[in-house]
């Protein structure tokens, strides 16, 4: 794991999955309460792929220009921004448009009536 990532799997479980993919999923959720196109889930996850190497450096010692180890960092929250994105954007269509829209999937909405 050191070798793909850059750090030991302490440093995985401490900053990846517990700071740097809550933060992923709050973006998703404000993109989507703000009405942003999906397309900036992209953006803001490759900004969170910079902040996660940055802190991996400075917190841990990690290795700061490691490509490897960014690319899946910032894919695995672009996955999860993503996600986090179509959750809210489904609540939010079928909470505001009661009469218009239903409940499809979890990721998903349609129109009423239109089976």
């Amino acid at each position: 794991m050191d070798a793909l990532l850059g750090t030991g799997p302490w440093v995985l479980i401490a900053l990846r999955v517990c700071v740097m993919c809550f933060a992923s999923f709050m973006t998703g959720q404000g993109l989507a309460n703000t009405w942003r196109p999906m397309w900036q889930t992209v953006l803001y996850s490759a900004l969170l792929g910079f902040a996660d190497r940055f802190l991996t450096w400075s917190l841990y010692e990690g290795e700061l220009f490691y490509l490897s180890g960014y690319i899946i960092d910032t894919l695995v929250l672009l996955i999860i921004c993503s996600a986090a994105y179509r959750l809210t954007l489904t609540h939010k269509m079928v909470t505001q448009y009661p009469w218009i829209y239903q409940r499809s999937g979890p990721f998903t909405w349609r129109r009423k009536g239109a089976d």
